[in-house]
């Protein structure tokens, strides 16, 4: 799986609640409107200017505070294709893969990235390609990976049962609305 798009570059301990604001969390449900909410507290430019593929990249401890679900999914809504950092938070690493959001470790890529750049991930490769370099990451486990590709969680356990996605889902699971 390949992931090609522009890169969003934010520093340490970024916190679950810039990345979707509490005020929002029980009165918007809708995933474009989660999606219109991402990053807004820290950077208000954000969810305007994001491309369906684009990789957010964050330092140390990306996604620590809460763990409000709509972090990981008002990225996933917007059509990210993944979030590298140096090390996340482990109820936000969860969720994101839950929503079939990579989410990598690579402080290596996370030093030499460059806010605007062009990046390439290759998830099989284990590879992150940018105008400094290649970066290596460690191997996502076979169950991580059948998660990001079917999408999702609920997605990939509904290939395995051989059951429906739930209606409107599979529109979401697959990113860019």
């Amino acid at each position: 799986m390949l992931i090609r798009g522009r890169v969003w570059k934010y520093g340490d301990s970024i916190n679950t609640d810039v990345m979707f604001p509490g005020k929002y969390t029980y009165t918007v449900t809708d995933p474009v409107e989660i999606a219109r909410h991402a990053l807004e507290d820290l950077d208000p430019a954000f969810a305007a200017g994001a491309r369906p593929g684009d990789i957010v990249v964050g330092g140390q401890n990306w996604g620590c505070g809460s763990s409000r679900e709509q972090a990981a999914a008002c990225l996933k809504y917007l059509g990210i294709g993944a979030v590298v950092a140096n090390s996340f938070a482990r109820i936000y690493y969860r969720n994101a893969i839950n929503l079939g959001l990579p989410a990598i470790t690579c402080p290596e890529a996370v030093a030499a990235l460059q806010h605007g750049e062009m990046a390439e991930i290759d998830l099989e490769r284990r590879m992150i390609r940018s105008a400094a370099g290649e970066f290596t990451f460690p191997p996502l486990s076979p169950t991580v990976l059948a998660i990001i590709e079917a999408g999702g969680l609920i997605p990939m356990l509904c290939r395995k049962l051989g059951t429906q996605v739930p209606e409107g889902y599979s529109k979401w699971s697959e990113g860019g609305g």
